[in-house]
């Protein structure tokens, strides 16, 4: 079975965020796909099959299938769009989240996805402690998301990852903060999927966008994910959507031994 390693919202491998491909005919079992997520050890694996005009999409990270990913689904765009289906520019994929498009774009690849406001959320001694910094805002929608007072505090931040896993609250953990380069600048982490830190984070964009937008009083946005790979995301907020473009690499092609 083909799998595919694409760095998506890089410019170049080993930047971005890498995540695993496989393109089948037939679903393989869940335990099976969990165990080839688990094996591979990337943030995200993801699944997909053709059925009639679209694909079906599903994500696991090393732990567990998780609901919206934004990396793998740009990751399985690149792999259709140039290995599987060469001539098209859409991609639709039904998705735990509904459905999901994806854009061909020249070099970039534009996902359509939920827009997620959090709500106010309270913040408590144990958040700041495991995040090691205190912010200035706390929000909670999938996950829990600080807003941080400056770009170096979200940079410099170095949370216990221990401790995060232990928070009540929230599936992940993201800080953000305005950037001086870009519009906004974030981090995200999910201990508790074995995933410390997600060097480039989609689906945490559908939180930070309409955040900002709102902050900044603007609909395009440049941000910037201050990981040790870093990546650069193109945002536009569209009403109950978001729009999230980047690139993507081949790092590379694989054939897994499994019967």
């Amino acid at each position: 079975m083909k799998y595919y390693v694409v760095d998506a919202f890089a410019e170049k491998i080993f930047e971005g965020n890498p995540a695993g491909v496989c393109i089948t005919k037939t679903w393989l079992p869940d335990e099976l796909m969990q165990k080839i997520a688990a094996e591979n050890n990337l943030s995200e694996t993801a699944f997909a099959v053709k059925e009639g005009d679209h694909y079906r999409l599903r994500w696991f990270t090393p732990a567990d299938e998780i609901e919206l990913c934004g990396h793998a689904t740009l990751a399985t765009a690149y792999v259709l769009a140039n290995f599987y289906e060469s001539h098209a520019e859409t991609f639709k994929f039904q998705t735990l989240s509904g459905e999901l498009v994806v854009l061909k774009k020249g070099n970039y690849y534009e996902l359509d996805f939920p827009s997620r406001m959090p709500e106010p959320f309270t913040l408590t001694d144990q958040m700041v402690e495991a995040l090691g910094v205190q912010p200035v805002e706390t929000y909670l929608g999938r996950d829990l998301m600080f807003v941080l007072e400056k770009e170096a505090d979200v940079l410099n931040a170095s949370p216990d990852f221990s401790k995060l896993a232990n928070l009540p609250d929230g599936l992940g953990v993201s800080i953000t903060a305005k950037s001086e380069t870009y519009d906004f600048a974030s981090r995200s982490f999910f201990p508790k999927l074995n995933v410390n830190e997600d060097p480039v984070c989609g689906s945490a964009h559908c939180n930070f966008i309409p955040y900002w937008a709102g902050r900044l009083g603007k609909d395009e946005l440049v941000a910037r994910q201050l990981s040790k790979r870093g990546g650069t995301l193109y945002c536009k907020n569209d009403g109950d959507r978001v729009k999230i473009s980047g690139s993507a690499v081949l790092y590379a092609v694989a054939e897994l031994q499994i019967d």
